[in-house]
């Protein structure tokens, strides 16, 4: 089981790491949108993997209503976007 820790821990950070640098160097905002909703999602996995290796589920509210805001906000981004790119 540390092994497989380490594994997606190592994975988790590399892949934040990149979608941090995504963030900062996206040249549209619905790149730099999708680069916060994937970090977004990265930490709910983290929280996630974090509650496995612990066997409690203290967590569970946090990473629903992360995945929730997340989703809200991308599609209240993408429509703002269509509104303006229409007008």
């Amino acid at each position: 089981m540390s092994v497989v820790l380490w594994i997606c821990g190592t994975i988790l950070s590399v892949s934040a790491f990149l979608a941090i640098i995504r963030l900062v160097k996206g040249p549209s905002i619905l790149e730099r949108v999708i680069a916060t909703d994937v970090l977004l999602l990265i930490v709910s996995a983290a929280l996630c993997l974090e509650m496995t290796v612990n066997k409690h589920t203290n967590n569970l509210v946090f990473v629903v209503l992360a995945c929730l805001v997340g989703f809200i906000g991308s599609v209240t981004v993408s429509r703002y976007v269509t509104d303006r790119r229409n007008a």
